[in-house]
């Protein structure tokens, strides 16, 4: 392997308030890869300008580029490939089943609905929107999920990997979508150890 000192920074395209972004932050930070961030304003439509879309034509962010010719989108993507051959990635075939089972339970039950009544709230200052109450009740759901399983286990895939930061991101922010965990010690406790985790850190508002 080559030394930490000489490898190629990697470049990430990212917004820092973004939870999808802010897991690929984490993920490099907790293996100590370096990394160039360029700050993204979706708000500005930074991300359907011609140069943008030729790296990612779904134009979205979080995007990391690897090198000169190669871009990789999608979070939970980017998370895998980063964390293949480290202790983020379980060595256990089942445990791994058990991460990415997690993490598509992130993508399709958990974010849009947390991150959905986040970006209602606090990006578009919308506490009214006409989808919150849906968000807000799925959100819940969600959550109930997450608290059952976190009663038994520290952590979602035995022992502490990216299913956790995915689950995180979100998570720890989930009051400024209008969440209450107080009913979620579990969830609260979680959200605690990852927080112990070197390299972890919480997220910055909008």
């Amino acid at each position: 392997m080559m030394p930490t000192s000489t490898r190629v920074p990697h470049r990430v395209f990212g917004t820092a308030s973004s939870g999808n972004c802010h897991k690929v932050r984490l993920t490099l930070d907790v293996l100590h890869l370096p990394y160039r961030w360029h700050e993204i304003d979706i708000m500005k439509g930074e991300t359907r300008t011609p140069e943008y879309l030729a790296m990612n034509p779904n134009g979205q962010v979080p995007l990391l580029q690897i090198d000169d010719h190669t871009w990789l989108a999608e979070s939970n993507a980017i998370l895998c490939y980063l964390a293949d051959g480290t202790h983020l990635w379980p060595g256990d075939r089942l445990q791994r089943a058990r991460a990415l089972q997690w993490m598509f339970f992130e993508q399709n039950t958990h974010e849009p609905n947390i991150a959905g009544a986040r970006f209602a709230r606090a990006y578009l200052k919308q506490p009214d929107h006409p989808r919150l109450p849906v968000l807000m009740e799925r959100g819940y759901k969600a959550l109930d999920v997450m608290e059952q399983h976190l009663v038994r286990l520290p952590f979602f895939a035995g022992e502490f990997s990216i299913a956790d930061i995915s689950l995180f991101a979100y998570t720890h922010k989930a009051i400024e979508g209008g969440f209450d965990l107080t009913a979620y010690p579990a969830v609260r406790a979680w959200v605690a150890r990852c927080l112990t985790q070197p390299g972890m850190s919480a997220m910055p508002a909008p």
